[in-house]
């Protein structure tokens, strides 16, 4: 069954723009596996696009109106598909019927039991997260996440269970698509400033989604984050809807006893409340710091909320390894290990830099910060700034665009001049090309060195590894025993 406004047929030969993306290559691929004929273009191939042509997919580089094939039931596109795009002009002069990518992940979690992972911060890990429990459970959940696990691809799978796993994006309202019968709301900021323009916007965006909740369906909801609290509050009373809290508070309905750090990883300890069964639950998140471990939680009481038991799920967490660009570790090259992050909001970025100086032991934490965003930067620079200065060292590159055009006087000043108030070692670099020999010149045994950002900034890690490999080799031929030799 089809959500309002798509034909029952539109997802049967699908044209998706952008089809390597993140958020698109998921529905994509769950449609191939049901299968759909599905086609689609990129502006550049990628290891995701091979996965999708391995499925059966047709995919064309670059844009064109004639990637369109005569026989298409829809073209799907996402908010940063641009007007006078190609296919979508072609599409529209030819009376194709044109879907969002929200409304076709709306059609895929019908007839299942949805899970929708929302907040400004957390998405990811929390969606990863139950993914990889039920299935290690065998529960065979489909999900749909807004990155890969482990290889290219592997963000979405059609899955024989019940239950469907989606991360929620409320940067551009789609969430209000879904109606799940378990929403996760993890926090509430003010971001997506193109898009909102005031914490009100956002607290009335967020509650059009928990209204979208099934009827007897569960909200779960941080205990901790103010914002989160706000939105509680502005929800009492609402009928059928059940509410669980998660967090360190004491009313909290799961509530977080400890969060022990062991390096890279956290033992964490939850008490559940009597109407949950009661008793505690102390099991192993395998990725550091203390945020990562409330994600953990919020996936232990969506479990709950569906009646898989927390002695089973608990441990089922620790099978969760990570996510690439979720402090992912790329690789270790002279004693240095270079660790990529996806944080680009001051909150994001703070969490991050707190939870890897737990794993840096006597080692210095050293980013390579990429600002997503003139709208980002010019609303957040300052306090993206002021979190850098948590880091013993950092070089700042000129902000990633993605969609947008350039805001006059806007550029990755406002960051450094900030970071730099703040007593941060902080230094400004144009050229990106600069950065492996940069970053191999200031590292040393020991170091963390974080590439951190939404954008590109993710291409580095491997280059500064090969520049502090090349470094390490060099010094090798230096060194006593190798002139000895």
């Amino acid at each position: 069954m089809a959500p309002a406004g798509i034909a029952p047929d539109a997802l049967d030969r699908p044209h998706f723009i952008g089809i390597g993306g993140a958020g698109m290559s998921g529905v994509a691929k769950v449609l191939v596996q049901r299968g759909a004929r599905v086609a689609g273009s990129d502006s550049k191939d990628s290891p995701i696009v091979a996965a999708l042509r391995e499925l059966g997919a047709t995919v064309h580089l670059g844009h064109a109106a004639g990637n369109v094939a005569s026989d298409a039931t829809s073209v799907v596109v996402s908010s940063a598909i641009r007007a006078d795009n190609l296919e979508l002009v072609a599409a529209r002069e030819r009376g194709i019927p044109v879907v969002h990518r929200s409304d076709a992940l709306a059609a895929l979690m019908d007839g299942h039991r949805p899970i929708a992972v929302a907040g400004t911060h957390g998405k990811t890990t929390t969606t990863s997260m139950l993914a990889v429990s039920l299935r290690t459970l065998g529960l065979d959940p489909s999900y749909v996440i807004g990155g890969d696990l482990d290889a290219p691809g592997s963000s979405a799978e059609h899955g024989g269970g019940e239950i469907f796993v989606a991360e929620a994006d409320e940067s551009d309202r789609s969430f209000h698509k879904y109606a799940p019968e378990v929403a996760i709301i993890l926090n509430v900021e003010l971001d997506h400033h193109a898009n909102y323009a005031s914490m009100d916007e956002i607290y009335d965006s967020f509650r059009t989604f928990v209204e979208r909740v099934r009827p007897g369906g569960t909200l779960v909801i941080s205990a901790d984050h103010d914002g989160a609290r706000e939105l509680t509050a502005q929800l009492a009373g609402r009928e059928g809807l059940r509410v669980l809290t998660y967090g360190e508070a004491a009313d909290a309905d799961v509530r977080v006893l400890d969060v022990v750090p062991h390096g890279l990883t956290s033992e964490v300890t939850v008490r559940f409340a009597e109407a949950l069964g009661g008793g505690e639950v102390t099991f192993t998140v395998s990725v550091p710091g203390r945020h990562y471990a409330h994600n953990a939680v919020a996936a232990l009481a969506a479990g709950a909320a569906l009646d898989v038991p927390a002695r089973d799920l608990a441990p089922a967490i620790a099978s969760y390894t990570g996510v690439k660009r979720r402090l992912q570790l790329k690789g270790t090259a002279a004693e240095v290990q270079v660790i990529d992050s996806y944080a680009h909001h001051p909150t994001e970025i703070a969490a991050d830099l707190e939870a890897i100086r737990g794993g840096a032991g006597e080692g210095r934490v050293l980013v390579v910060f990429q600002p997503h965003l003139f709208s980002r930067t010019q609303e957040l620079g300052a306090e993206m700034g002021e979190a850098l200065a948590l880091a013993d060292a950092s070089v700042v590159l000129d902000i990633y665009p993605a969609r947008e055009d350039p805001v006059p006087g806007i550029t990755s000043d406002l960051v450094i001049d900030a970071a730099r108030h703040h007593g941060a070692d902080v230094t400004a670099e144009h050229d990106r090309s600069a950065i492996p020999g940069l970053i191999a010149g200031m590292a040393k045994p020991g170091d963390l060195v974080l590439t951190m950002g939404a954008g590109d900034v993710t291409d580095l890690g491997p280059e500064i590894l090969a520049r502090l490999q090349t470094r390490r080799a060099r010094s090798a031929l230096r060194s006593p025993a190798s002139r000895e030799s």
